[in-house]
């Protein structure tokens, strides 16, 4: 988006840490065929109003032998319009995006996709802990707590042209059976492994 010149090398009087949050859709569209592995078609919500909205998804599809639906959803409203069209497009699983509106919309969006029976992927824990069924993404308090460090060495004195964007390194996955036997999902053992949180 052009607010550094580079991630190592920020320039100007711009820094900080990145959510990595586009980056981690494949990953996520990936445990998500793995939590319904016969699932054909996958809804996609976007923001088209965010500059940010991320292309890669289409191509992650393609490799996993998915068809990605995009809807678009840029108000509350925009929201239930999406959901309706979900079952008249076949989908069987849903992906949200990263975008302000999507979190700040969490518990409408949870008990959407509750109604509809919906099997989605959120980008973050937050949604699992409101009933959602799964989410992978950045560990938000490590984040917030390297903003904190950055923010105490540039009242330091620190320059910010001089200090790298960070680059989160810890990620989770949650996973909320509680959600998933509502949904009539059985979660594969593996992928149960593999979580840094099962809620209950």
């Amino acid at each position: 988006m052009g607010f550094v010149d580079s991630l190592n090398r920020p320039g100007g009087n711009v820094t900080g840490v990145t959510f990595l949050a586009n980056e981690l859709e494949a990953k996520q569209l990936d445990l998500l065929s793995e939590l319904v592995p016969r699932v054909e078609a996958i809804a996609y919500f976007v923001n088209p109003s965010n500059p940010n909205t991320a292309t890669a998804v289409q191509t992650a599809g393609q490799v996993l032998g998915r068809r990605i639906l995009v809807f678009n959803a840029s108000t509350e409203r925009d929201l239930d319009i999406a959901f309706a069209g979900l079952d008249q497009q076949r989908a069987g699983a849903l992906l949200i995006s990263p975008d302000p509106l999507f979190t700040s919309r969490r518990e409408q969006i949870v008990s959407l996709a509750l109604r509809h029976a919906m099997p989605t992927m959120y980008q973050h824990r937050e949604h699992v802990a409101a009933g959602g069924l799964i989410s992978y993404g950045v560990d938000l308090k490590d984040t917030y707590r390297q903003h904190g460090i950055y923010v105490g060495r540039i009242l330091k004195g620190a320059s910010p042209a001089d200090l790298p964007v960070m680059q989160p390194t810890k990620f989770e996955l949650v996973i909320n059976l509680k959600t998933a036997k509502a949904l009539g999902l059985a979660v594969p053992p593996a992928l149960l492994a593999r979580a840094d949180e099962v809620i209950e």
